[in-house]
């Protein structure tokens, strides 16, 4: 790790501004002053190359009516001068104008993360040596810690900026992943795809820990990561992963071999580990699948009726509850209030944040509507607002 130099600012824009001097973060109180942080933020990110007076006052000031713009900046810079000193850098005119351009002084020097990025990132390209390129895109990969100035994606030019890192990056950790998968370095492919999936959620980077992990035949770890990524999913956003997720998890099944054991043995395996469980048979979303699936096929042998039931958390108005405060709270107890409610051979999933799928096996409309009962009886409250949405259809087989 390179030692921070006494005489030198250094400037995160990776995730929020933030700067240090002395090996002491400035004093964040000082910082609060939306027009300081502003124009610290582009200035520090364009210190090689200026900044117009004109582009600063349209940043600053927007299109405010203001009688005398360059009068209002050269207020601005001034204020942000004394604060700097007051925040603990060595006196000097800071912020300099020439010929129309705004300057930082070239006598404190600035290290800034997102331009390190830009020169690791640059640097690759032209690397022939494999080993040399690898060590310079992860240390690429490692020094983006989120999203450019992600408190300021309202700004123009800083959102543009954050667009364009973010591609930056993925090109970035895409080659990287293409060496170490060459390389079949599956551990170091591991830590890549945690670092970058939280860094940037959401955004399909469960495949390259899924890779890994099924490439180093940890097929236990790669399945309750492809459970766990399933639900994150459906619970957060309402959606499945993508298609690369799915392919990745199919490759994990073809590929999933187990030792030689008799049949006793693997029977006590399949046995759930709990006993004495009251209620529902809870599960992740991809088995509650699996078991839709696999009972949709039993039923073309006849003899079970069987239907799906939508809980659906709504507010006093009745719309669907979908944020807010109460939200995990009152999930939570409709959880509870559905296991209290159905029967030990019914099977129950938390969809999305506010809602449940339960499976009704063996059972009629009327039975369901008699559920749906005793479900409001453990969950509703005195005067409670909240209620539950209920849908209900039958399970059909489709073949």
């Amino acid at each position: 790790m390179e030692v921070e130099k006494e005489d030198t600012l250094y400037v995160q824009m990776f995730g929020n501004l933030q700067m240090r001097y002395g090996g002491k973060p400035l004093n964040r109180e000082r910082i609060r002053d939306t027009h300081f942080t502003s124009l610290m933020q582009i200035l520090l990110h364009n210190v090689s190359t200026g900044i117009s007076r004109d582009y600063l006052e349209d940043v600053l000031l927007g299109e405010r009516d203001i009688e005398n713009r360059h009068q209002a900046l050269q207020t601005i810079v001034y204020k942000a001068k004394r604060k700097l000193k007051d925040m603990g850098l060595p006196e000097d005119n800071y912020i300099v104008l020439k010929k129309g351009i705004y300057y930082w002084t070239p006598k404190i020097p600035i290290h800034e993360d997102a331009a390190d990025f830009d020169r690791l990132c640059e640097q690759a390209k032209d690397i022939e040596d494999e080993e040399e390129r690898l060590n310079i895109l992860l240390e690429a990969c490692y020094l983006y810690k989120g999203e450019f100035l992600s408190t300021y994606t309202s700004v123009i030019w800083a959102s543009a900026e954050a667009r364009r890192y973010r591609l930056l990056f993925s090109e970035c950790v895409q080659d990287t992943a293409d060496i170490l998968r060459k390389r079949r370095d599956w551990l170091r492919l591991e830590k890549l795809g945690r670092y970058v999936n939280q860094i940037a959620p959401f955004s399909d980077w469960e495949c390259l820990i899924m890779e890994a992990l099924v490439e180093s035949q940890r097929y236990e770890d790669a399945k309750r990561l492809y459970e766990n990524t399933v639900d994150s999913y459906m619970k957060e956003l309402g959606v499945s992963p993508s298609a690369k997720i799915m392919k990745m998890f199919h490759k994990l099944g073809d590929q999933i071999k187990h030792s030689y054991e008799a049949l006793d043995q693997i029977q006590n395996n399949l046995v759930e580990a709990a006993q004495n469980i009251t209620g529902g048979y809870e599960c992740s979303y991809p088995v509650f699948q699996g078991i839709y699936q696999i009972i949709n096929r039993m039923m073309e042998r006849g003899g079970q009726s069987v239907y799906l039931m939508l809980c659906t958390l709504v507010d006093s108005k009745g719309n669907p509850m979908k944020e807010g405060e109460r939200l995990e709270e009152m999930s939570e107890r409709l959880k509870n209030a559905i296991r209290q409610s159905v029967r030990h051979g019914d099977i129950i999933n938390q969809y999305g944040k506010g809602q449940y799928l339960i499976l009704l096996v063996n059972t009629t409309r009327e039975n369901c509507e008699i559920v749906e009962k005793r479900i409001n009886r453990n969950f509703v409250v005195g005067r409670q607002r909240t209620g539950v949405q209920y849908h209900i259809n039958s399970v059909i087989c489709e073949a």
